[in-house]
């Protein structure tokens, strides 16, 4: 798929909600924000999603995307939008591995959840669309380095290995369409 193809689609939509997954650093937080301007999108990202400590275990980081909170997004996003319903939600903060104080999100038709594991099977049959956003390893490793470089090993040792799990465990990339972005 293209991005013109992709904007094709969800231009002919009176309403619809978007998942857009893929590489860490393959620019799902990038073409969200130009989809949300085009369009008049609300966006909800998977990032603000992640496991408090509590649930940090050996046994949930074995589970493939298991290391995304996705039964309270489930809860707390996916299904009150899907109801035309008005969303309240605390994100994760990573830096200081706590919640944030409650955002309050009015319904829109138009809605694009991003991130890694937005695709995790127990969402995926609450979108209208999808996409999955790939890049090459290298390209992959230097956009990391330049948006992190305090990270990158933790990146490259921990969180790009849990993904891939998950990419390969839930076939996304055979899927799903797929779209390069190198160039976003």
């Amino acid at each position: 798929m293209t991005l013109q193809e992709l904007y094709d689609e969800l231009a002919k939509q009176t309403s619809f909600i978007l998942a857009i997954d893929g590489m860490s650093g393959s620019g799902k937080t990038t073409l969200a924000c130009q989809l949300a301007e085009k369009f008049q999108a609300q966006v909800f990202h998977m990032d603000d999603f992640f496991l408090p400590m509590a649930m940090r275990t050996k046994e949930r980081f074995q589970q493939p995307g298991g290391n995304v909170h996705y039964e309270r997004f489930l809860e707390t996003v996916l299904k009150p939008w899907s109801l035309k319903q008005d969303i309240a939600y605390q994100p994760f903060d990573c830096q200081t591995m706590s919640l944030l104080e409650t955002c309050h999100i009015p319904y829109s038709p138009f809605c694009i959840i991003e991130g890694s594991y937005a695709l995790h099977p127990v969402l995926q049959s609450y979108y209208t669309h999808t996409i999955v956003l790939k890049i090459s390893d290298s390209l992959q490793k230097e956009r990391l380095l330049q948006r992190n470089p305090q990270q990158i090993d933790t990146f490259i040792n921990r969180w790009i290995p849990l993904e891939n799990q998950y990419f390969q465990t839930f076939e996304i990339f055979e899927k799903y369409p797929v779209l390069d972005c190198s160039h976003i």
